[in-house]
């Protein structure tokens, strides 16, 4: 694996920041999925990429833990003022935009790489759970939080910066290969 090349890839689907990530350092807790089931999100047993239906956390652990790389992939932006939610939704488009073109990108090379990125998946208007069958399974996104993951815990623990300090927001990503 050549991580420049990979992290090149990153940095040209407009992440703003990519990081070496450590899969031992990620911790699966249990908190994380029940905050989930919380719906603050609305999206909880609602979308494919979602707890429950996106997989017991022990079978999430199983899949992290099959992987011994990968890569942190952020998205920075600035903000106004701690209430400027225009700029947050839209720093969050920015980067589903990045992770659906970076998945698509990585697969060629790395065909079982696992992007794995924020909230809930948004390839279709309407997701199609319960009801069908995802539409696009190779291309859903699930996020770090769904996997139980504390984001800001692996970026610390990989030495990646996770607050970029006032004025700032950060969208957090990951890849996870071989």
């Amino acid at each position: 694996m050549d991580y420049r090349e990979i992290e090149a890839l990153a940095l040209s689907c407009g992440f703003t920041h990519v990081g070496k990530l450590d899969t031992d350092t990620i911790k699966v807790r249990k908190e994380v999925r029940d905050s989930c089931a919380e719906n603050k999100c609305h999206a909880y047993g609602k979308n494919w990429s979602c707890p429950p239906v996106c997989g017991e956390l022990d079978a999430c652990e199983k899949i992290i833990r099959s992987y011994k790389h990968g890569l942190i992939l952020q998205t920075k932006g600035a903000l106004e003022d701690s209430f400027d939610f225009e700029a947050m939704m839209e720093l969050e488009k920015v980067h589903r935009k990045s992770l659906v073109k970076f998945n698509d990108e990585i697969k060629k090379g790395y065909p079982d790489a696992l992007v794995i990125g924020t909230g809930a998946c948004t390839l279709c208007s309407e997701c199609s759970y319960p009801d069908n069958p995802c539409r696009f399974p190779e291309k859903m996104i699930s996020s770090m939080e769904a996997f139980g993951i504390v984001v800001s815990d692996v970026c610390t623990a990989n030495n990646i910066p996770y607050y970029y300090g006032p004025g700032t927001l950060t969208y957090v990503g990951c890849v996870l290969i071989e």
